[in-house]
């Protein structure tokens, strides 16, 4: 019956490049939740009235991070073209949309991050200070274990947009399953390779979600 439906897909195929769809996401995921937490943490940290208040490192990153945030990915992608180039002396495969997809998404998340740690009680903030707490015990046994729901939540919602993402660097040579469903399927006319490359990014799609839920609701004690 699959086959009837499907005619033109080759399993492998699409195997291999779910595999790599897989990979630019999940590599990207991890890299975006360090370089994000980051510099989400530098925002909040330096804003007015905390630890680290700083004005200028404030406004530097925030400005930082609205340019990237607001870029379109496609466009994104093409000005990385020659950073790309530089770092990995080549524009093409899973491992050069790496770049632009973290690129793309730590300034997303890193937004995330500043407003989940501008959730966390206050109070708990001044009692751990009043205690003669470091910076680094704070943010370590006080902000990150206080917002760490809402930070799961965030980079589920990242990672979703990165498999979306990925879709898109595929259309200009990353592989997986965007450049399956651009090359082999809407090049070729063969509808049913870009309705099969759909429904596995569909799929991934749902269980980051899951997965997402499920971690949340596991620590999230309130």
């Amino acid at each position: 019956m699959l086959t009837n439906m499907f005619p033109n897909v080759d399993v492998e195929k699409l195997w291999e490049a779910t595999l790599e769809t897989l990979y630019m996401t999940g590599m990207s995921v991890v890299i975006t939740f360090i370089l994000g937490t980051l510099l989400g943490l530098l925002l909040f940290l330096t804003s007015k009235g905390q630890l680290w208040e700083n004005r200028f490192t404030n406004v530097i990153t925030s400005a930082v991070v609205n340019v990237f945030r607001s870029i379109p990915f496609i466009i994104l992608i093409v000005l990385l073209i020659p950073f790309t180039k530089f770092l990995l002396d080549t524009i093409r495969g899973a491992n050069a949309a790496l770049p632009a997809l973290i690129i793309g998404a730590a300034p997303f998340y890193a937004r995330m991050v500043e407003i989940a740690l501008r959730e966390v009680d206050k109070g708990v903030i001044e009692a751990a200070r009043a205690m003669g707490a470091k910076t680094r015990t704070i943010i370590f046994k006080v902000l990150l274990p206080e917002s760490m729901p809402a930070l799961i939540s965030g980079i589920t919602v990242t990672a979703i947009a990165l498999v979306g993402y990925t879709a898109m660097a595929g259309i200009i040579g990353a592989g997986g399953l965007g450049n399956l469903a651009y090359l082999d399927g809407f090049q070729r006319n063969r509808w049913d390779v870009t309705l099969a490359a759909t429904i596995s990014i569909l799929i991934i799609v749902f269980i980051i979600q899951f997965i997402g839920d499920v971690i949340t609701k596991l620590i999230d004690k309130r």
